[in-house]
Parts: structure tokens; C-alpha cells; sequence
């Protein structure tokens, strides 16, 4: 286990443009659905639940080795909203620089020529996760926990929440984390046998409708 490449990975200093996004939680915000750590709590544990849950299934997929391009359209027809696919396009041809920097492998350079207009962001983060020499789950313990870190970040600023606060929400859904981590690997050692049909492919609507409406916000602090 390369537990010090799965640490720099999931660090909100790595440069892979996250800081830029706030993973809903602007819109919620902005809507009063997040206004204090409880409500906070609960945004990220309903998005752990579904949208990192897909997210982290195709990452440990990716981590296995399984075609990307393949995952990559799994991951088209997983995000009905166009801006949620713009911004998972957008995040994976970030991450894609700065991996193949970090981890330059074969594998990462096929993928950036075939997809030069980024592939989705969890299948890059999952082949960058094989790249370092991650294993799958922890391919999809890094998209997890980023999938509630970026909000809780993101409401630090937005709302001025105490920063001690923030961490409290992710000591909390722990537990969470671990379940949805394990979920996803699990799913993805079927892809194989089973096809893409045993990956999660669970939905959140309203993300998927307050992305649209954040994507035409003029005055916003994340572009997501």
C-alpha cells in the first residue's frame, strides 16, 4: 500500500483545480439548503451517498485497469446535466497535467491523446491512482473524501464557518466514507465479468439542477 502517494492525492493542495469548484455547495448555499455545520453535514453525506458514489465506483474501476474510454462514456451517460459534464471534463484535463507529471506512466499518456479535450474527472483520478501504484479502493477513497472536502472547504469561505467546524463534518462522516469507498470497489472488481451495468449509478437531481442554474449565475465564487 503507497500510503504516502494516496495522502498527496487526496490533499486539497495538490493542484488539480479543485480549489476553483465548491462541488454544489455554492448553489445550496445560495438556495439556504446549507446554512450551518449541521446542514452542511447532511449536504455532504446525501452527495457521499450519490454522486461520489458513482464518481468513486468509476475511479476504482479506472485503478483496475479497465478500458477508460469506456468508463469515460459510462461517465457521460452517469451525468445528465451538460455542466456537470463540462466541469468533470474541465477537473480531469487539470488533474491529467499535473499526473502525468507526478506519476507519468503509458497509460495516463494514451488517455490525455484520446481524450485531448479531458476525460471525465474520476477516470483520470483513477488511473492516476494506478499510476502511483494506488489499488482501487483506494483509488475510491480518494474520490470520495474529495467529493465532501471540496464543499466543506468551499462553505468555510462562503458562509465564514469556522474552520474547526468543517473538519468536525468530516471526522463525522467518517464512517460514511468507508462504507461508500467499499461499496465502489466492490462494484468495480465486477465490471469485468458483469460489464458497466455493476457500476453505481445513482442520481441527485437536485445537484444536477442547481449545476445548471449556478453554470448561469453572473456573480458567483466557484465555478461550481
Amino acid at each position: 500500500m503507497n500510503r504516502a502517494a494516496l495522502l498527496l492525492l487526496a490533499d486539497g493542495r495538490f493542484p488539480a483545480g479543485g480549489h476553483a469548484h465548491s462541488g454544489g455547495a455554492e448553489a445550496a448555499v445560495t438556495a439556504g439548503r446549507v446554512s450551518d455545520a449541521a446542514s452542511l453535514e447532511e449536504f455532504c453525506r446525501g452527495r457521499l451517498h450519490t454522486s461520489a458514489l458513482v464518481a468513486a465506483g468509476l475511479a476504482a474501476a479506472a485503478a483496475t485497469g479497465y478500458d477508460p474510454l469506456l468508463l469515460d462514456q459510462a461517465a457521460d451517460a452517469r451525468a445528465p446535466a451538460p455542466a456537470l459534464r463540462r466541469t468533470a471534463r474541465r477537473l480531469g484535463r487539470q488533474l491529467m497535467r499535473v499526473a502525468r507529471a507526478t506519476w507519468p506512466s503509458s497509460e495516463l499518456d494514451a488517455l490525455a491523446a484520446a481524450r485531448p479535450q479531458g476525460a471525465h474527472q474520476p477516470i483520470v483520478l483513477g488511473l492516476t491512482a494506478r499510476s502511483a501504484g494506488l489499488t482501487p479502493l483506494e483509488a475510491a477513497y480518494a474520490a470520495a473524501y474529495e467529493s465532501v472536502s471540496g464543499p466543506a472547504t468551499a462553505t468555510v469561505r462562503l458562509l465564514r464557518l469556522d474552520p474547526f467546524d468543517a473538519v468536525a463534518v468530516l471526522a463525522r462522516l467518517a464512517a460514511d466514507i468507508d462504507h461508500v469507498a467499499a461499496q465502489a470497489a466492490d462494484a468495480a472488481q465486477h465490471v469485468p465479468a458483469d460489464g458497466l451495468d455493476a457500476l453505481p449509478a445513482a442520481s441527485a437531481p437536485l445537484l444536477d439542477i442547481t449545476a445548471e442554474q449556478h453554470a448561469t449565475t453572473p456573480a458567483r465564487l466557484f465555478a461550481s
